[in-house]
């Protein structure tokens, strides 16, 4: 695993550059309000969450551990559904060739590090110990839930900008926790292999999204929406419960 490092550690690099500059040249990167009240907070997330999630899984897949080589996918993965949501949301401007390029490079590093993943191990290693039906079904209705979402509001025309960022998002990647879910709940060795990524990269969007809602209010002077942190609170928990497990079986 030591020799397929650069990438992430690229992709780690440049994440906590674009947040970085987001947060100190705000009016260069994002010159409307919407473009302010989605990105601002997002960009301390960003260094909050998605920057130590990813090097403390590259850190322990570089000393393969089990945990970290079946995690770091789905860290990866999250910086890809972040930064298809900036691109979207900035297209054609400044910064969007960078937001590009981050999209490119975490998802080749996601199948690069999938790749190195062996199947059949992380099946003996997990089958029977992790709730494979349940972390599967999970994966596969909340997949299609959001996917239906992302179709449904996509030919409304009714969503902003910024929302518009996180259905292409989301289009682009439930269809791999529909699939990851479906043979997870098959009990089948690719199931295994990438079913620990994706619940990891699901987890950390809800917690992602959660310290977002808190940050808002001070970031933006926005008001604090209870109703909604309530709601992702409950939905996070329900992925919370078998991705804990799976830390749990595969250290």
């Amino acid at each position: 695993m030591k020799n397929k490092t650069f990438l992430p550690l690229l992709v780690a690099a440049l994440m906590a550059a674009l947040s970085l500059a987001g947060l100190f040249f705000q009016p260069a990167l994002y010159p409307t309000q919407e473009l302010q009240r989605a990105f601002v907070s997002n960009d301390v997330v960003n260094l909050l969450i998605g920057l130590p999630v990813l090097l403390i899984s590259l850190s322990l897949a570089r000393r393969d551990k089990t945990l970290g080589v079946l995690l770091l996918p789905g860290a990866l993965l999250y910086v890809t559904y972040n930064y298809i949501a900036y691109s979207v949301a900035t297209w054609m401007s400044a910064p969007t060739f960078f937001y590009i390029v981050l999209v490119g490079l975490s998802a080749w590093s996601a199948f690069q590090t999938f790749a190195t993943i062996n199947r059949e191990s992380a099946q003996q290693k997990l089958h029977g110990t992790v709730p494979a039906r349940f972390a599967g079904g999970v994966l596969m209705v909340f997949g299609l839930l959001f996917f239906l979402r992302a179709v449904a509001e996509f030919f409304d025309g009714a969503a902003g900008i910024t929302e518009f960022g996180v259905l292409v998002a989301d289009l682009l990647i439930t269809p791999l926790w529909i699939l990851g879910g479906l043979s997870l709940w098959r009990k089948q060795a690719f199931g295994y292999a990438i079913g620990a990524g994706l619940l990891f990269q699901a987890s950390m969007l809800f917690v992602g999204l959660l310290l977002f809602f808190i940050l808002q209010p001070f970031l933006i002077g926005a008001e604090f929406p209870a109703t909604d942190f309530a709601v992702i609170l409950g939905m996070g928990l329900i992925f919370f419960i078998p991705f804990g497990i799976f830390v749990k079986r595969a250290k």
